[in-house]
């Protein structure tokens, strides 16, 4: 793995303007994503890592968002490092889809209905590479023939309805890859699919990735066996806050976050069988009304009094293992082998 890194956010903030008054979507989020690497970012729905993750490429503001804060720096190779959030909108078109790719979450919304397919992919390269219409046609074969959907040169020329689920994901992922970006970011890709096509949509990820070497990914996810699966390192979100950074290794050989503990609790496992599965009490609290001190607090299973007036500071415990608690013996805890 190269050391530059492909992006790198720095204590991005994202504001919302909503007719309840100004809010706070995500706010002191720092990461960055190294070639070749994929990132999993992982929480609960409503805690803020589809917006972490679209802020980079600037969809937030379409959205009603505002990029209050922050740095989204982005190698451009030749051109260098750029400040996303610094640019005027017509870099980030020329940005968008051709050196960042995005697979969204919902094919059969994300993709438009009155457009066939092969218009859609070659669509992209016809903007971004400049192709004509046979040649964008010939690109869309090969990129439909490059995900595994049968009979290309058919599918080319059908409209979204005449495909299943798992075939119009692949077809987003077609379009993400057509212009093959350096970063690719998946809004949980695999969401609606059945277990047998999300293992083919993740194994077919694994596999254009490695056939683009630098390359790297951001996968949104909520799904634990995803992470295990498919990732280098792990980002745990919850209240619009990073939680607990770590590799994926060392966060479910051991999980320190009393919220990544309760996540790692409700993964199902043969030695449970027939028992009823752990779930964290409650639920995320509303981006409207975030409680004092630690976020968690509400549900946290070993929360302090201090918890409850004091907002922990996200901190390294161990090389490259990043908590935000209070606890005292998470350094130790990190060092120790196993649960």
């Amino acid at each position: 793995m190269l050391d530059a890194p492909i992006a790198r956010v720095e204590n991005l903030r994202v504001e919302f303007q909503t007719k309840q008054g100004l809010v706070v979507g995500v706010e002191d989020v720092s990461f960055e994503i190294n070639p070749g690497e994929t990132v999993c970012v992982v929480g609960e729905s409503g805690s803020g890592k589809s917006v972490s993750s679209l802020s980079l490429m600037r969809l937030v503001e379409f959205g009603g968002g505002k990029i209050a804060d922050g740095r989204l720096l982005f190698d451009r190779k030749a051109e260098g490092v750029v400040d996303l959030a610094q640019t005027d909108q017509a870099l980030m078109r020329s940005i968008r889809g051709n050196e960042i790719g995005m697979i969204f979450q919902e094919p059969m919304t994300a993709l438009n209905p009155v457009f066939t397919v092969g218009d859609q992919i070659g669509e992209t390269v016809r903007l971004h590479q400049g192709l004509d219409a046979e040649a964008a046609r010939e690109r869309s074969i090969e990129m439909l023939r490059r995900v595994g959907i049968p009979a290309p040169e058919q599918r080319v020329d059908e409209y979204p309805h005449q495909l299943s689920g798992g075939m119009r994901q692949r077809v987003m992922i077609a379009m993400a890859m057509a212009c093959d970006p350096s970063l690719l970011i998946a809004d949980e890709p695999t969401t609606a699919l059945d277990v047998t096509i999300q293992a083919q949509i993740l194994e077919l990820m694994k596999d254009l990735q490695s056939k683009r070497p630098g390359s790297s990914t951001i996968l949104i996810t909520h799904d634990l066996a995803v992470v295990a699966e498919t990732c280098d390192r792990v980002i745990v979100m919850y209240g619009g806050l990073i939680q607990e950074m770590a590799t994926a290794k060392d966060l479910f050989d051991k999980p320190l976050h009393p919220y990544t503990r309760g996540l790692m609790g409700s993964i199902p496992h043969e030695d449970d069988r027939g028992k009823p599965l752990y779930a964290i009490p409650g639920n995320v609290p509303s981006i409207m009304d975030f409680p004092t001190g630690c976020r968690f607090c509400t549900r946290c299973d070993v929360v302090m009094d201090k918890c409850e007036t004091v907002e922990p500071e996200l901190r390294e415990v161990a090389p490259g293992r990043m908590v935000r608690c209070h606890l005292d013996d998470l350094g130790a805890a990190a060092n120790t082998e196993g649960n």
